[in-house]
């Protein structure tokens, strides 16, 4: 009878211990998946930018040949643009710090 307790001791304390590893081993998948989504994250925001860049950058361009032409109106309004845009980043910065 006691040889029989010892045994039933012996595996319920085996059960825990793989309990407790089978915990860990979840407690990592979850990090793998958490750091995996993160990185889609970055990725997918790091596309954006890129894509943001390329579409500014032909706007500059467009902005440029407009000024170039010697158009009075455009002339102000590209003036204009660039103005609004100053400010806004001035309220931001201040708004900030």
């Amino acid at each position: 009878m006691s040889e029989a307790y010892e045994r039933e001791r012996q595996n319920n304390a085996r059960l825990d211990e793989l309990s407790a590893k089978v915990s860990a081993l979840r407690g990592v998948t979850i990090d793998i998946y958490d750091s995996a989504r993160s990185h889609e994250v970055i990725e997918s925001t790091s596309e954006t930018f890129s894509s943001m860049g390329t579409q500014l950058k032909g706007s500059a361009t467009r902005l440029g040949r407009m000024a170039a032409s010697g158009n009075k109106v455009a002339i102000f309004k590209l003036s204009g643009i660039i103005i609004g845009v100053v400010l806004v980043l001035y309220y931001i910065w201040r708004l900030f710090f």
